[in-house]
């Protein structure tokens, strides 16, 4: 099954972010009209809230109705985030799903034929998962405790459209991203990922010159990074294809220590110190590398972007804009 997205009316939830930005772009490339383009913003709409959902629905396009709903909003951070806010991320992440997928089956999605896409997320995976991460093994065993609530909320809702599918036959679309980077990330040094944190990190202690940079952990962790053009194109594969929630990895095909990460940044951004590392600090998941096997077989999807040239192009776009997205 293959769904033609020009003319379609979609809800994009995230559209104004990181993710939601690119996806955009390959919404237009394939013809969808801006104003068939619906992003919802949290000041207008709290999507925690079943009545905003309500409204966000009965509103988006006036006497119309949606036919895609790509669901992308989500609060998150990195591993301080998730410490120190589990309750909420639970929450708001669980809440928003519950109440998208709900108000979408109560306003007819399913009657019109339409489609419910979830972005999940890899914390969903078991700390000890195998490498490379395979999709059958989500459910065995306990997420990685820092990043648990986040991740247990996203694979509840995979399991909602699951339920979905069997007792009101809702098509929808699950995919789980690696770690994504690039261009319009957030470098918020108490909120963003690796890449983004040391990015910035490097780029300020050469403007200071600082003679080093402190970083979190030992550094033995490996993790696998995703450029966010690919991702956003293996969403909207996603959209097009799928009609069921089978969880569909997406990303690149390899690892990186985090020790060795560094180094690369440092090296592209020019920073001349020493490296310390803090090891009262934790490392995370040992490891993390997806099987993207189901994404080429089912998608037809597989990543682009070399790494070392996906890294340059996001250092330049943060010394050009300062990080400001």
């Amino acid at each position: 099954m293959h769904d033609q997205l020009t003319g379609k009316r979609i809800i994009l939830t995230g559209g104004a972010g990181f993710l939601g930005r690119h996806i955009v772009e390959h919404l237009r490339a394939r013809g969808v009209s801006d104003g068939n383009i619906f992003i919802p913003r949290r000041r207008d709409f709290d999507l925690t809230d079943m009545a905003n959902v309500q409204r966000l629905y009965r509103t988006a396009f006036a006497n119309a109705k949606a036919d895609l709903v790509i669901h992308l909003a989500a609060e998150v951070g990195g591993i301080g985030a998730n410490r120190a806010n589990p309750g909420r991320y639970f929450y708001a992440n669980m809440a928003m799903a519950l109440h998208l997928i709900e108000q979408g089956r109560l306003d007819g999605l399913i009657e019109r034929g339409g489609k419910f896409v979830q972005v999940g997320t890899i914390c969903a995976y078991p700390k000890f998962t195998p490498v490379p991460f395979k999709e059958d093994d989500l459910w065995n065993g306990y997420p990685e405790e820092t990043n648990a609530p986040y991740g247990v909320a996203k694979k509840a809702a995979w399991q909602m459209l699951d339920a979905y599918r069997i007792q009101y036959a809702m098509r929808s679309a699950y995919v789980l991203p690696v770690n994504l980077y690039g261009p319009w990330d957030n470098f918020d040094l108490e909120s963003s990922h690796v890449i983004p944190a040391l990015i910035r990190k490097c780029v300020e202690a050469q403007a200071r010159g600082d003679q080093e940079i402190v970083c979190w952990g030992t550094g033995a962790a490996s993790r696998e990074f995703l450029y966010v053009d690919d991702a956003a194109e293996g969403i909207v594969r996603a959209a097009e294809v799928m009609g069921d929630p089978t969880p569909i990895n997406l990303g690149a095909g390899f690892e990186i220590k985090i020790k060795d990460l560094v180094e690369l940044i440092v090296k592209l951004t020019g920073f001349e110190g020493r490296i310390v590392w803090d090891p009262t600090k934790p490392d995370g998941q040992p490891r993390r590398q997806l099987s993207v096997e189901k994404a080429a077989r089912l998608l037809g999807w597989k990543a682009q972007m070399t790494f070392e040239e996906g890294l340059r192009r996001t250092i330049a776009w943060y010394r050009a804009n300062g990080g400001r997205a």
